[in-house]
Formats: structure tokens, sequence, C-alpha cells
């Protein structure tokens, strides 16, 4: 077979040409045309070579058993020439050559080419300077990778370490950003707190990418130098990082910490694929060159400049937001452990599980490993790991609480029985309820002879003020406003079946809190002006009044929104139990993480150990609660749930008030009010003290001091403030509205103060004014009265004990401590200590004296 078209086809199309057209034409007379069909085997490894092979047409594929060469596996197309070296060299075929498709192959049987090899001494010489010339490029690319990975080696990734493990919807999200990122060659900002293992997440990106088979390397960006020598290279001298990772993949990590000199420059590199090699001082600045590296960013907190320059953005969730996920990681942490160390795999408790779900994780999974491995290792090889082992998955903020559900079980049988609060409020306080009432407006009129008024006065008031440090609003859940409320609530529903009007919430937060401060306004002026507090029948009227509020609003709209918006004595207390020694709150992480029904805030049919329940009344969820003024304790959350959540916890009092409050301005008028009230009760005091001349049976002139006593405690205070902002040079101050829960203390002080009179001198006689009551003489009967100068005592001990703990709180929400000298030299607190100071000795001046 010879033709011009062939010696052409030769030349051109394979690698014989680079022999002279003599040689070509004398092969060219030997082949001998073949059709080979496919799925054939054309040369089998290990044999001699039987022909050469020139591909004309079609396509082959080899294979191979050696799996130190995988590079022997590989297709040919045409062009392609087969079996030459080893008809030189005299070798045996390294691989077995299939057709993949039907091929046609010119041949040149193996005796024949020896022969032209004989013959034209040319063909073993050009092969042989192509040999010497290939092996010489294969010397000078071993030479250049060697250098390569000694230069990419101490950066060098090789794997990645995990995937992502976890169900939840952050976990899901977070691995279809990797997919997206990983399907191009854009550059990628990953950030995230600490812990989150972001590099990991950029090796994944890499290694499941097309060029997962080039170099990847992480550098930390604090290290590099500020010139970018080490990252750039230097123009005609050493080569950068950049240049030796070809079309690698160079993670930066930590870019925060990048030298501001090189901002500029990594900027570039990622808008435009570009660099400039470093030059040497007085040397002419270089040639931008382009780079194929792929850049990953690594960080804390995203960047601006960065995050403008950069083709996708990943923010890796916190743990804390993914406690769905915490159950797998554990038990990903523990088989990884175990497997390891060769150990038996433990089984983790659901109280351990629960404690690490309600643990924020402020190192992430780095944490969450850690703390794993050591319960391991504490656990000595115990088949489970229990809530004890994980001591150290506590918040800062749990470790100031102790859950006295889990101190005392009784506690928690009883506040989940029908006792608490149901079978007190319907059985008992809805009865004595409707009878106090009816004996103030049909008994004796005055204190001295009405057991219900002085009841009312002597006894309520000055145990439920005392109550607050303690059990907060613990009053609403057994209130009988809100008892009469519901009542009314479900005889109009069973009358008249419909669907009670959601809570106008935008317009309650606004107006809400000024309702309650005017219907308190007007409570005190009343109390004042008429005497409730020796007027049976007022006092009966005051109570049918709130009573019939709670009854109009429970018709109207669905649960307690009156107790929430709108009830003065709830607002009072929801002030009050701000300074509550105690909470109801419940675990963030395992609401999170394990409940989907949210019974206790909805209400829901029994669900395993939580009971059936109409939810929340104040439509507050344990979990979301930041402040005890939205929970009367009643306890409802508690009951419904299933996973043993919600916790009842002893705290330092009035902690909320300087971390996680939420200041609002009707709250502050609230509680200057209720400062007010303590002068008025005690106005003819006050009149005597100041040397008036007042006289009180004059209703105008009894009105206008009794405002004008409401209002001149506030305006001391903003004074007070005032000053502070004046003498304060260094700092803004924080707002009045913040700093104004300071006085707290001192407003429940001194109002527990003013009745401790009542409550210790009158409150003791309440069986011969029982007998009064009914027309009967208590003469003979015993009484229990404190002597007055014990009274005094414990009132000026209430006043100096809340003048001290108001200067306390106001330091803690101001953020400073009362023993540094900088606090006090400042002079940035002291207008209003002072303020108190002076509250309180007026108070001891009307209260005690």
């Amino acid at each position: 077979m010879t033709s011009p078209e062939t010696v052409i086809w030769l030349q051109e199309r394979t690698s014989l040409g680079i022999l002279s057209p003599e040689v070509l034409n004398a092969i060219a007379q030997v082949i001998e045309e073949q059709v080979v069909p496919a799925e054939t085997d054309l040369v089998s490894e290990g044999n001699s070579p039987e022909a050469l092979y020139i591909l004309v047409e079609g396509q082959l594929e080899s294979n191979t058993t050696n799996q130190s060469n995988p590079a022997l596996a590989c297709g040919f197309l045409p062009g392609a020439v087969i079996e030459l070296k080893e008809l030189l060299l005299d070798e045996s075929t390294p691989f077995t050559i299939t057709t993949v498709t039907e091929c046609h192959l010119w041949v040149v049987p193996a005796a024949k080419f020896r022969e032209l090899v004989t013959q034209y001494s040319e063909i073993a010489q050009a092969f042989s300077r192509q040999l010497a010339q290939e092996l010489a490029q294969v010397t000078s690319a071993l030479g250049y990778e060697q250098e390569r990975s000694i230069a990419l080696r101490p950066y060098l990734v090789t794997k990645a370490q995990r995937g992502i493990v976890g169900t939840s919807r952050y976990a899901v999200r977070l691995r279809e950003q990797i997919r997206e990122a990983a399907a191009d060659r854009k550059s990628v900002d990953i950030f995230g707190e600490p812990g989150l293992e972001k590099d990991n997440i950029a090796a994944l990106i890499h290694f499941g990418s097309p060029k997962r088979r080039e170099p990847i390397i992480k550098v930390n960006c604090g290290i590099l130098q500020t010139s970018g020598a080490d990252l750039f290279g230097r123009a005609g001298g050493k080569p950068g990082l950049l240049e030796w990772l070809g079309e690698g993949t160079l993670v930066l990590n930590n870019i925060q910490e990048l030298p501001e000199e090189l901002l500029p420059a990594v900027t570039e590199l990622l808008k435009t694929g570009t660099y400039t090699p470093v030059s040497r001082s007085g040397d002419p600045v270089a040639e931008a060159r382009p780079s194929k590296a792929r850049i990953l960013i690594v960080s804390e907190k995203t960047q601006p400049t960065v995050e403008r320059s950069v083709g996708h953005i990943i923010k890796v969730p916190p743990l804390r937001v993914r406690k769905a996920d915490i159950q797998i990681q554990v038990e990903y942490y523990t088989s990884l452990y175990t497997r390891s160390r060769g150990v038996p795999k433990p089984h983790i408790t659901p109280e351990a599980l629960r404690r690490l779900q309600s643990y924020d994780f402020p190192g992430n999974l780095k944490e969450l490993k850690n703390l794993v491995e050591r319960a391991i290792v504490q656990a000595e090889g115990a088949n489970e790991l229990t809530e004890e082992i994980f001591w150290p998955a506590e918040t800062k903020k749990k470790r100031f609480r102790v859950n006295l559900l889990n101190a005392y079980p009784n506690l928690r049988r009883f506040l989940r029985s029908d006792w608490w609060p149901d079978r007190i409020n319907y059985g008992f306080t809805a009865t004595v309820f409707a009878i106090i009432v009816a004996i103030l407006f049909i008994g004796p009129q005055t204190r001295d002879r009405n057991f219900v008024l002085n009841l009312f006065w002597a006894w309520w008031w000055p145990f439920f003020l005392f109550l607050f440090p303690f059990l907060g609003r613990v009053w609403c859940s057994v209130c009988p406003f809100m008892i009469y409320g519901e009542i009314t609530q479900k005889l109009s529903l069973w009358l008249w079946p419909r669907k009670l009007k959601r809570w106008p919430r935008e317009q309650a937060e606004q107006w809400g809190g000024w309702f309650m401060f005017g219907l308190f306004t007007l409570i005190f002026l009343w109390e004042e002006l008429w005497h409730l507090e020796n007027t049976a029948y007022l006092s009966a009227c005051l109570l049918l009044l709130i009573t019939a509020g709670a009854m109009i609003f429970s018709a109207l709209f669905e649960r307690r929104f009156w107790c929430r918006y709108l009830c003065p004595i709830g607002g009072m207390n929801g002030l009050f139990a701000k300074l509550s020694m105690t909470e109801l709150r419940a675990q963030q992480g395992i609401c999170s993480a394990s409940c989907t029904t949210y019974q206790c805030y909805k209400g829901g049919p029994q669900k395993g150990e939580g009971l059936e329940t109409n939810g929340c009344p104040l439509y507050s969820h344990p979990a979301q609660l930041e402040d005890n003024r939205d929970c009367v304790l009643c306890m409802t959350c508690l009951k419904a749930c299933p996973h043993r959540s919600v916790e009842f916890n002893l705290r330092p009092p009035g902690i909320e008030l300087w971390t996680t409050h939420v200041p609002r301005t009707y709250e502050v008028a609230l509680l200057f009010l209720l400062l007010g009230g303590i002068y008025l009760h005690r106005l003819p005091e006050l009149q005597s003290w100041l040397g008036l001349q007042l006289d009180l049976t004059d209703f105008w002139q009894h009105l206008g001091l009794s405002l004008l006593v409401l209002i001149i405690p506030a305006a001391l205070t903003f004074g007070a403030y005032g000053l502070i902002q004046v003498f304060n040079f260094n700092r803004k101050p924080r707002s009045f509205v913040e700093l104004a829960y300071g006085y707290l203390p001192l407003v429940l002080g001194g109002n527990l103060a003013h009745y401790l009179r009542l409550g210790l001198g009158e409150g003791g006689k309440i069986l011969p004014v029982t007998f009064a009551t009914l027309g009967l003489s208590g003469e003979q009967l015993p009484i229990l009265v404190a002597h007055p100068a014990v009274i005094a005592f414990l009132q000026g001990t209430t006043i100096i004990f809340s003048v001290l703990m108001t200067m306390l709180l106001t330091q803690k929400i101001a953020k400073q401590s009362v023993g540094t000298p900088k606090g006090l030299a400042k002079l940035s607190l002291l207008w209003q200590h002072l303020a108190a100071i002076a509250l309180g000795v007026s108070m001891w001046a009307i209260i005690v004296f």
C-alpha cells in the first residue's frame, strides 16, 4: 500500500512525521489495512509486540494491572502509533489495548518493521533523539515538581477531614452552598465564629471541584510578609506561592490578620485574577501576571472589601442554632474517637444530650469534640455517658442558675398537678373573693371593725410586696380578677359560640403600658382623696372595677389580654418581678432541637410527658423569655412540655436588669408613679416634715398637693440624670430610661416600709376585728402587735438596704464596678447615688420618725 496521500498523512497526523519521505515511503509500502470490531483486544499486556499499529479511524483505550503506574491507562485517537517503543527496544507490551468502537488500522508486521529498522538506521537514530529530548523534558519537569513540592509542602492540605454532619436546615443549606461553590472556579468568602472548622469547608470545596487533583494550600495571613514576596514572588527571582500553585487552590486563613499593606494586592487578585511580583528597591515595577489559582477566604467576620470581590459568600452557622444536629455530631465524634482508640462505643443518655443542647458552645464544633472526647476518657469504659460527665457544658449565664425542679422533685410534681393553680383558683379563690367583696359592701366600713379591710391593707399588701423578690408575679397565677375573667370567657363562649379576637399586639405594646399608668394614677388619687384604706365599700368598688376590666376584655380577646397589657396591679407586679431571685425559663437548645409542636405556647393534647393544656395565658414562650414581666408562674408550660425543657431557676436577684433587659418608657413612668405613691401615702407626715400648713380637708388643695407629690420625686431623679450628663466628660452615659431601673429596689423597699406599720401593727389584731365584723366583742381575744420601736427598726433597715441595693443595681446597669476607684473618680453615677440617698433620707423622715 503506497501513495503520496499515505505518506502525507503519516507526516502530518502521526509521530512518524520526524522521518524522511524516503523512510515513510518504505513504511507505506509494507502497510496492511485492517478493520477491528468494537470491544476487541488489539494487544495484550505482557506479550511481545506482533506489529506496529497506526490508528486511522475509531477509538482505542488501554488498561493495566500495574497499580503503581495508573498513567498507563489512557485513550487513543486517530494518528496514534502503537507498539513503536516496544518494537525498537524489544520490550513486552505494558498494557492491554481494546477497541472502543470499530477501528480502521494500518498494520506493519513486526518482522517487516524490524527489517526496515535494519535497513534504515535513521529510524532508530530519530527516535533515540526524540526519547532523549522527552527524557530531558521529563527530568526538567521532575525537578520543577520537586521544587514545587518543597515550596508548597508546609502549607499543603492533603484531604478534607469530614463532611457536613447533620440534618437540620442549616446543615442542608451549608451542603448546598459547598456544592455550588465547588461547581465553578470563582473565589469564595467563608466566614463564621471560631471553632466551626471553616478550613475544612474550604477543603470540601476544593476536593469536590473538577480540579481536585491539583494541590490545595492553606496560608495563615498573620505570617505573610508585609512585602507579599512569599505570596507573589520577586520579579526576576524566587517564585511565590501563587506561581508554584498553578491551577490549585489557595486558602487565605484568618484574612482579618492580613497586613494592611497587602490588602490592595489581594483585592486586585480577587477582582482581576492578576498579581504583581515584588520588585527590589530602585527596580521598575514588574508587569502584572495572570494567576490560575482559585482563592478561598476564611475569616471570623466578613470583610467589606473582600465581600465585594468574591463570587460566593458562605456564612457558616454557629452550633447554637444547629441544636438539632448535636445528637448526630455527638454520635459521630463518639464513633470517631472510639474507633481510633479501639474501645467500645458508649451510649449518651437523654439527660446528657439535653444538657449539651442547652449549652451555647462558644467554641462550636471544636469545643463539642473536646467535650465528647473528655467525657469518654472520664467514663473509663462505662456503657453510658451521663449528664455529670459533661460538667464543662455550662454557659456563663447558667452558672448563676440552679434548677429547683431538679433539686426538689416533689416541687415539680406539685406544680404539674391540678392543684396548681386550677384547684386553688376555682375551688377556693373564686368563692372566697365573692365573699370578701360582699363583706366589704355589707359589713362595717372601717379597718378596725372589718376584718376583710384589715386583710386587704394590713396583710395582702405587705405580704406580696415582701414576696416579689422571691417569687415574682406569683400572685397573678392565683389572682381573682383573671379567675373571673376566665369564667366569663368560658361562659360567653358557651352561650355565644364564636372565635375570640386576636390580640392587637402592636397597639397594646405601644399604648397598654400608658393605660396602666393612667389607671394607677387614678387609683392613687382615689385612694388618697377618698380614704380607700379606711372605707370598705370603696375598696370593694376598686376590686370590682379591676375585675370588670378583666371580664370585659376576656369576653373580647383570647386568653389573658387584660393581665398582660392593661391590669394596673399586673403592671406593678411585672415591674417588681424583675427583682425576683427566681425565674421560669426553658432551655433554648432543647426547644429548638426537639420541639415541633410548641404546646407550651399554643396548647394542645397530651403528648408523652406533656399534659393537655390551652397554652400560655400570656402568649409567652418560656425559651424566649428575657424578662419576668411576662410570666405569671401559672406553670402551664411546665405541664405542657414533653421534653423536660422548662426550668424553675434560682438566680441572682434582678440579674435580667443588667443582662437581657429591654427598657420601656411606660415602665419607668409607672416606676416613678409608685415612688411618688410612697410620699402620697404619707402626705400628713410629709406636710409636717416640710412645715406646710395646707388644709387637706379642702378637695382642690388636697388634689393639687397630691399631684405635686407624685411628680416631685420623678423630677428629682431626672435632675440627677441631668447632672450626670453635665459632669460626665469622658463618655456618653446610658440613657435615663435604662438607669431609671436602678431605683427599683428603693421603690419596692419604700412601699414595703410604709405597709410594715399596718402589717406589724394592725395585722396582728385580725381576731378581735373579725369578731367585730360579726357584731361580737373580741376584746379578750389575743393580739400580736410589734412594738413601735421594732417596727421603726425594721422600716429603717428596709430603707437603708433598699438604698444600698439601688446604688449597686445602678452600677450593674451602667456596667461599672462599685469597688473601682475609676468608676467613682469619674463621678459618672455620683449624682444618681446622691438622689437615691436623698430619697432614702426623706422616706426615713416621713416613715420611720
